[in-house]
């Protein structure tokens, strides 16, 4: 088992590193040939910062890292870095089955100036809870920068329960959780303990969103963060900054029929489009183009596209080539 050396060298920079608020998760543009469109990376980030990201996250779920090799990864985030230029908090996608590969893609990140690492745990074999926290452990030892536990049970099948989470935190293994768990209690419970507030936990999946940010938890890292932020941040602050519910209930009122599209795939067991095909059609229509998902994922159907565009303009979002 590795030996972890607490990370307390990094608690001074955790509000730069781990901010408040809305993350959003970037996406990989795609050319029709399945290659990496280079050239539709800066006006994707400009887009989202433009919109009120307080960090970005390349290569996590929606950044389609499954797709890509660790060299590819590697060239991707050193140009997102580089077209960052510092203005957000960088939460580099570093999450791969074999630790070795995650360690080593841990290290590039850190090396090519990521503010912290975003790792789910290791998926498909589904190894045990201590096999799991072994795995941080070994990365941690490896990196100086912050560690986001990336907790999606439904994609990993590995429940780090809250025990397990707390003494990674302890150790100074991880520095905080995104909670992507369908039960709300999940996070809420793992918000009730006492962590002097150290420990940065966020929501991780929009449909718990509303009760994570009336619990407290320092930031948003989804869908709707990613697809809409500015949406998304208003409802933050409502919550978050002014204690606004009557304000913050309206809001989610409109925001939660996108969330319900976004994962109807889910809720009526593989009627509705993927998330993924709602993300990135959404891209294109209101923002800088993004290109397709690569397959397997399809792109969104002409049916649900037409709903997704009626709920952007429901927020307010002008849907380019529909006006």
């Amino acid at each position: 088992m590795a030996t972890v050396t607490p990370q307390t060298n990094i608690l001074k920079t955790l509000d730069r590193s781990l901010p408040a608020g809305i993350v959003a998760s970037c996406v990989t543009p795609f050319s029709a040939d399945g290659q990496i469109n280079y050239s539709q990376l800066k006006p994707h980030v400009d887009w989202l910062i433009g919109e009120g990201a307080a960090g970005l996250s390349p290569l996590g779920s929606s950044g389609e890292f499954t797709v890509l090799e660790v060299d590819d990864r590697k060239r991707l985030l050193e140009e997102m870095i580089k077209i960052n230029d510092g203005r957000a908090a960088l939460w580099a996608g570093t999450h791969h089955y074999s630790t070795r590969t995650t360690v080593e893609l841990s290290r590039h990140a850190a090396e090519a100036g990521a503010d912290a690492l975003l790792i789910v745990p290791p998926y498909y074999m589904a190894p045990t809870p201590e096999q799991v926290m072994d795995h941080y452990r070994r990365i941690a030892d490896a990196v100086d920068i912050p560690i986001v536990l990336y907790h999606n049970i439904p994609l990993t099948c590995v429940d780090l329960k809250t025990d397990h989470l707390l003494t990674l935190f302890n150790e100074g293994a991880i520095a905080a959780v995104k909670m992507s768990n369908p039960d709300p209690d999940r996070i809420c419970e793992l918000l009730q303990e006492e962590t002097s507030g150290v420990l940065r936990v966020y929501c991780g999946l929009d449909s718990v969103a509303f009760e994570g940010l009336c619990h407290g938890a320092h930031g948003w890292i989804s869908g709707i963060p990613s697809i809409v932020p500015r949406a998304a941040r208003q409802l933050y602050e409502a919550i978050a900054v002014r204690g606004d519910l009557i304000s913050a209930r309206e809001q989610w009122r409109t925001l939660s029929k996108l969330m319900r599209l976004e994962f109807s795939a889910y809720t009526q067991r593989g009627n509705g489009p993927h998330w993924f095909s709602v993300m990135k059609a959404a891209f294109n229509l209101i923002g800088p183009p993004v290109g397709d998902p690569e397959p397997p994922v399809q792109p969104l159907g002409a049916k649900h596209r037409a709903e997704l565009i009626e709920l952007l303009s429901a927020l307010g979002y002008q849907v380019q080539g529909e006006s």
